[in-house]
């Protein structure tokens, strides 16, 4: 059984077991967090789609960690202008570990 969530304005595809990485969500370490914006589930009855969402079916999880991914540069360049800047970015990250599927 599977579903497919939106948070963050992303879109998971999520199984009960899983680990996701989403945009940074203000809930604490340890801590559970219910989705509600659940947009399909797949079970025994075959896959089930809303329109835009399916009323009454949620995704819980409990929040493993708060952190930053690894950094990246970002660096801008244009010949022969003499322009070029340099900047770094750590994107916050939530990891959740998804705990149940209830349609």
């Amino acid at each position: 059984m599977f579903a497919i969530i939106e948070t963050g304005g992303k879109q998971y595809k999520v199984q009960q077991g899983d680990v996701i990485y989403v945009e940074k969500l203000a809930v604490n370490e340890g801590e559970n967090i219910v989705f509600d914006r659940v947009l399909a589930v797949s079970g025994n009855d075959g896959l089930v789609a809303g329109s835009p969402v399916i009323a009454g079916a949620t995704v819980t999880g409990k929040v493993e960690k708060q952190g930053r991914s690894r950094k990246i540069t970002v660096y801008k360049y244009k010949p022969k202008k003499n322009y070029s800047r340099k900047q770094g970015h750590r994107q916050p990250f939530t990891k959740i570990v998804i705990e149940s599927i209830k349609a």
